[in-house]
């Protein structure tokens, strides 16, 4: 594995805005198997807390992307999002990457609650298998970590399983569809407010499109 260069400006910032102080760190890699890992972490404090991680498998592999959110706004307030995120919607793709979450999803039922999703389309990027709740901390020690765990475990045996393609227009689907999943992501991603209120809307724009979805492309405003 090796490291991808991040713009120092879009690598590490610290705000004084408002009353509480906030500090983002990323850190982006890369290996055969996947041509981005990313990892985003704020501090602010008590105030907030979160961690976010996409990773995006080279464009030789149909998998999954698989998606992290922890967001944590106080001990009482704590968000998580854990998914496979699929590419492709056909029924064989399903049965490949996604319906094997099905058994370790069943055992974490209070981590998947029917909770409204704002900002996306949960039939699109999303599996019927996301885990995404409203918890605490004892909960996130004690029922998403193992969860964090087993999920983590089926998509390192997935990626073992997975067969590169070398069809072009296999690899092109593909490229097209990270493509697709970035540019969907850049124009809902609730993020993106979070970042403006701590560092500015000009740096959150530049962060948003040409780090956390580099392959996005920023929407002319009429």
């Amino acid at each position: 594995m090796s490291s991808r260069p991040i713009d120092p400006k879009l690598e590490f910032q610290i705000s004084q805005r408002g009353k509480n102080p906030a500090m983002i760190e990323s850190w982006c890699y890369q290996c055969p198997q996947f041509r981005k890992i990313r990892y985003t972490y704020i501090n602010a404090g008590e105030t907030a807390q979160i961690f976010n991680s996409v990773l995006y498998p080279n464009h030789q592999y149909d998998l999954p992307l698989l998606g992290i959110d922890f967001l944590a706004f106080g001990k009482k307030k704590i968000l998580v999002v854990l998914d496979f995120q699929p590419l492709f919607r056909d029924p064989d793709y399903l049965e490949k990457y996604i319906e094997p979450i099905a058994p370790i999803r069943a055992k974490y039922n209070e981590l998947a609650q029917d909770l409204e999703m704002k900002f996306y389309d949960a039939n699109q990027y999303f599996s019927p298998y996301l885990l995404f709740a409203k918890t605490d901390a004892e909960t996130v020690v004690n029922r998403l970590f193992p969860a964090y765990q087993e999920y983590i475990q089926l998509y390192w045996k997935l990626l073992e399983k997975a067969e590169p393609q070398t069809e072009p227009a296999e690899i092109e689907r593909i490229v097209k569809a990270q493509k697709d999943y970035d540019q969907y992501s850049a124009e809902r991603d609730p993020a993106s407010g979070l970042f403006s209120s701590y560092f500015g809307h000009e740096w959150s724009e530049e962060f948003v499109h040409n780090f956390l979805f580099e392959d996005s492309v920023t929407l002319a405003v009429k």
